[in-house]
């Protein structure tokens, strides 16, 4: 992902421009000069035509024209030096120019039009904190500078800051992070990035900081969508079913779980901090606690510590040891988020593009992620067409004409690379292969046998260990999800167990 060398001249512009503003003497209210009254009218013309320039360099942004940055950098610039004149000009009011700043926010983040998609709402505003010096934010490498200027003057970037305490419990969870937990908090930030466009439009939508989602999804789940505990918990939110239940996850028409989609557990996710936060004094810590170590505690606690916060030893010692660990963890987590430079940290750079990747061929994400490569990852790309396509089980046979949701750079690779060649074929016959296959078998030398009727495959089939209903829907040429049908098997997990007798109804071998 291309990240900016420099610091924007027009967000160091505007900055300027706040200095003046705040410096600047009242407007003198006596009647304007004709001479004066010509130059603030000449401003408020430059200003206007400035807007009307930079909302056409929208539409061609949105259109893919690569002028229609340079447009709206040109315009914003223009406006810069059209305040700075207004300071200097008797009679001319900066803040009613700066309303057209405003409006230009507020366009970015609220329009409609075309120009919503081009530039994220969650890219204008990344939440980001204090970057150190030199330091350019990983969330808003592919913004146009001018659309993160115009995102300063509606900075509401320092929110979680203010909404947590920055005590040493936080502080021992940052250095866990930052030593043998250092992989995973790398991973859960890749895994993010490529997951951000599911997840981070609702909390945005709901006020909630986005430092708080990663941090949750971090200490929760490491960013693994299909992740699961062993009490039940599932999905990058990691709901129990019933909990997910009351917030609209659970099975959907097909038998898919939804709290494995990323966009609904998100959505889930909001409803249930919000609900918790609105019964909890408005309290992180206490939702957080909540989130772990149950509702009903957290209520309990609250109401017999009224006006008392998580930090409180008797808040504190209330709950148990696992939630006094989760709360600083995902606290932790979201500092580091927001504070990557301050503690050395460089995060993976990502280019999470969005793309659709239709197969030419049947194949599954096992036989996928071979022949794609790292692609200039260190990890490959299974992990991520797993988390984009939650619905699908990494050794499901896809047949042709499968959509998958991925990424620009994936589908460049999967055309290069796993449409025909050899690494093609390579990556099936890896993904074909039989263990079984392997073993010699001796055979005891028996009399000829008198040529008697065919026998028919049989029709039943026992799991060995290892082996998954899509390696047995293979073994036999039939479909993994007629084999699940045959058996009563609920997808998407398709869940075996070694000794497991399968009835082959419908398999041609």
């Amino acid at each position: 992902m291309p990240v900016f060398a420099r610091v924007s001249p027009l967000a160091m512009g505007l900055s300027c421009s706040f200095a003046l503003l705040l410096s600047c003497a009242p407007l003198d209210a006596r009647a304007l000069s004709r001479r004066d009254q010509a130059a603030v009218d000449a401003l408020n013309q430059r200003m206007a035509a400035a807007e009307a320039q930079y909302r056409e360099g929208l539409v061609k942004t949105a259109n893919a024209d690569p002028e229609g940055v340079k447009m709206g950098d040109a315009a914003l610039e223009d406006m810069e030096d059209v305040l700075a004149a207004c300071v200097k000009q008797r009679g001319c009011s900066p803040t009613t120019l700066l309303a057209t700043y405003k409006r230009l926010l507020k366009h970015d983040l609220d329009s409609a039009d075309p120009f919503a998609d081009a530039v994220d709402p969650g890219d204008v505003d990344p939440d980001h904190l204090d970057l150190a010096e030199g330091e350019s934010d990983p969330l808003a490498a592919d913004v146009p500078e001018a659309a993160r200027a115009a995102a300063l003057l509606n900075d509401r970037r320092h929110r979680f800051d203010d909404m947590v305490k920055y005590n040493p419990a936080v502080q021992a969870g940052i250095r866990r992070w930052l030593t043998d937990m250092r992989p995973s908090l790398m991973n859960s930030y890749e895994n993010y990035q490529y997951l951000r466009h599911l997840m981070w439009p609702q909390y945005e939508r709901a006020g909630l900081p986005e430092a708080l989602l990663f941090g949750i999804m971090a200490k929760e789940s490491n960013g693994k969508v299909h992740a699961r505990s062993r009490a039940g918990a599932a999905g990058p939110m990691q709901f129990m079913y019933a909990t997910g239940k009351r917030f609209g996850l659970g099975e959907d028409s097909t038998g898919f779980d939804t709290r494995y989609d990323p966009y609904s557990a998100s959505q889930a996710s909001v409803g249930y901090l919000n609900e918790r936060m609105h019964e909890l004094n408005n309290s992180i810590e206490l939702a957080l606690a909540a989130y772990n170590g149950g509702e009903g505690r957290a209520r309990r606690v609250h109401r017999e510590h009224l006006g008392k916060d998580f930090w409180d030893e008797s808040v504190y010692n209330a709950f148990p040891a696992e939630t006094r660990d989760y709360v600083p963890m995902v606290i932790a987590a979201a500092w580091l988020f927001l504070h990557p430079k301050q503690y050395g940290i460089e995060f993976p750079r990502v280019d999470a593009r969005r793309a659709t990747l239709v197969l030419e061929q049947p194949a599954s994400i096992y036989e996928l992620t071979i022949c794609l490569g790292n692609g200039d990852t260190r990890d490959g790309y299974m992990r991520v067409l797993r988390n984009l396509n939650p619905r699908y089980q990494a050794d499901n046979l896809l047949p042709a004409g499968t959509r998958l949701d991925a990424t620009t750079r994936m589908v460049g690779l999967y055309n290069r690379w796993c449409t025909r060649g050899a690494r093609s074929e390579l990556a099936r016959t890896l993904v074909l292969s039989d263990p079984d296959s392997a073993i010699v078998r001796s055979r005891p030398a028996v009399a000829p046998a008198t040529p008697g009727p065919v026998t028919s495959t049989p029709r039943e089939y026992r799991v060995k260990a290892g082996e998954t209903l899509t390696s047995i829907a293979r073994k036999f040429q039939c479909g993994t999800g007629q084999l699940a049908r045959s058996n009563n098997i609920s997808a998407p997990r398709y869940t075996i167990r070694p000794g497991q007798r399968l009835s082959l109804e419908g398999c041609q071998n």
